[in-house]
């Protein structure tokens, strides 16, 4: 049972811590399967040696129930040649091969049950190093992601004890203070252009006016002149 025991904690042991603290992940998570996979091939073979141990008894406690069931046939046979001594001593001897029998098949007993904890125990290693081999890239790809993540906050560590946050955030501000100011200055010299744009409109107005004015005026002052230069009409007979 040693090799299980070894193979047992071998399995138990933290793969993750391993990988992550070996130089090589790869390299180290490799040689732990051939490892693995040695100490199974030694374990299959303990397990036969006991498979094996476990036929002879079969062999030898049906050897002695042959055995017996011989002795018994003989006695009979003594029994009817009337040689009862011969019939003594082939009982006694079947006695004694019934005995060897039991033995035999308390301890086949015995050797079937160690056989049978020992394939079950032999499987769930074979169905976990079977595991290990296919999560074999995954492993190593987390082990790389975890010496990643690892560095980056020791990187983060180690820079200036600094407030990012509130720098940037009065960077921000003033960045915005800028923006309207530069909206208002806009701003208002769109406004001083509207203002010049309509105080042409009201000047050109008064300009059309005044010219209606003067024509007005003008229409009305050639008139009157005309009128006065324009000596009366003489009456008839006068």
């Amino acid at each position: 049972m040693g090799i299980f025991d070894r193979i047992s904690r071998l399995l138990r042991a933290n793969v993750n811590d391993l990988l992550d603290n070996a130089e090589d992940p790869e390299k180290m998570l490799d040689q732990l399967i051939r490892d693995m996979n040695e100490e199974i091939r030694r374990a299959r073979s303990q397990v036969a040696a006991m498979i094996a141990q476990e036929k002879e008894l079969a062999a030898d406690k049906a050897e002695a129930d042959r055995l017996s069931a011989e002795w018994q046939r003989r006695a009979e046979l003594a029994v009817d040649q009337g040689r009862d001594d011969l019939a003594r001593e082939a009982l006694r001897r079947k006695r004694d091969s019934e005995e060897t029998a039991r033995v035999y098949g308390e301890q086949l007993v015995t050797q079937q049950q160690s056989v049978g904890r020992l394939k079950a125990q032999l499987q769930e290693l074979q169905t976990k190093f079977d595991r290990m081999q296919s999560q074999r890239d995954t492993l190593i790809a987390r082990s790389h992601r975890a010496h990643a993540q690892q560095q980056i906050s020791e990187t983060l560590s180690n820079l200036p004890q600094t407030d990012t946050a509130g720098e940037f955030e009065r960077f921000e501000r003033r960045v915005r203070s800028t923006e309207a100011r530069a909206a208002a200055t806009a701003e208002v010299g769109a406004l001083g252009l509207d203002d010049d744009f309509a105080a042409l409109e009201r000047d050109a107005g008064l300009d059309d006016e005044l010219a209606a004015l003067k024509s007005r005026l003008g229409g009305a002052s050639a008139g009157s002149q005309q009128g006065a230069s324009t000596p009366p009409a003489s009456t008839g007979g006068q």
